[in-house]
């Protein structure tokens, strides 16, 4: 007995000793970039854990000597109307995969979990010249078409297999009441898979929050630019210098997201274990 509280009370040292090391390593850039962006300075490497004065002037900056909140304005409408859109096609999609039987359904689950397999960053080129054809080209609904066709084959398996652990016998009641699929769809299926439908939302909104790549080869104009984009050449080129003030700005990238996670913590978790655990 005493063997085995000994063993018990060195595997709980060992796992706390872990998740102590991991928390520092976690937070430790997290508070060295809001002490930076409250550093005085314009550089970082001045930047101490413990500054010994704060000042608030980079955010100031921010806000009345550039286009941050324009730039705010833009990502937010982007993230937006992606998580509208996406979640609509993702949801609507694997309810069809799951609960239908059609010509071609085997081969389009085939195309969509090898689809997975490839960066979306591959499709550039074909990506720039489907839009410059349609004329969609620094246009921010052709970027917001490109989060949302992009998001659909990761999210239609994640919600295909919620939907395929909900019992069928619950549609095959509700169709002897004499209600159409869509009624089914509408009023049983979504509230009962509140759990993936957060996840899935908060995940396409988060996504495009936090893009650069395709951002950076859609848009053009100054007026269309997204944080990403902005906070790049914030800190690029031979003259621009400006890290705290870009450390400041990441600051408050983070903060729609961090109240994001606080608001729906508890579903987002259901829904990625019901998501990955169910099918």
């Amino acid at each position: 007995m005493i063997g085995v509280s000994l063993r018990n009370k060195l595997m709980n040292a060992l796992i706390y000793t872990i998740l102590i090391m991991t928390a520092i390593f976690v937070l430790y850039p997290v508070v060295w970039v809001i002490t930076g962006s409250m550093n005085p300075g314009d550089s970082l490497f001045s930047t101490r854990l413990i500054p010994e004065s704060l000042s608030f002037r980079h955010y100031t900056y921010l806000f009345t000597e550039t286009n941050y909140l324009l730039w705010y304005k833009n990502t937010f409408k982007i993230a937006f109307w992606n998580m509208i859109f996406s979640t609509f096609l993702v949801v609507t999609a694997a309810y069809a995969f799951s609960r239908f039987r059609f010509p071609g359904r085997r081969q389009g689950l085939m195309a969509m979990l090898v689809l997975q397999m490839f960066p979306g960053f591959m499709g550039m080129i074909a990506i720039y010249i489907l839009l410059l054809q349609l004329n969609l080209l620094d246009n921010h609904w052709g970027l917001i078409l490109v989060y949302a066709g992009g998001s659909i084959p990761f999210g239609a398996w994640l919600v295909k297999g919620y939907f395929d652990g909900l019992p069928r016998s619950l549609e095959e009641a509700a169709k002897i009441d004499g209600a159409s699929d869509v009624t089914i769809f509408v009023k049983i299926m979504m509230p009962l898979s509140k759990p993936i439908l957060i996840f899935i939302a908060v995940t396409n909104f988060i996504g495009p929050w936090m893009d650069f790549i395709f951002a950076r080869l859609v848009l053009r104009s100054g007026e269309k630019k997204t944080l990403a984009v902005g906070l790049f050449e914030m800190v690029t080129g031979r003259g621009n210098s400006e890290f705290t003030t870009f450390a400041a700005g990441a600051v408050l990238v983070a903060v729609p997201i961090t109240i994001l996670f606080f608001m729906f913590q508890s579903q987002l978790v259901d829904g990625l274990k019901a998501g990955a655990n169910k099918g």
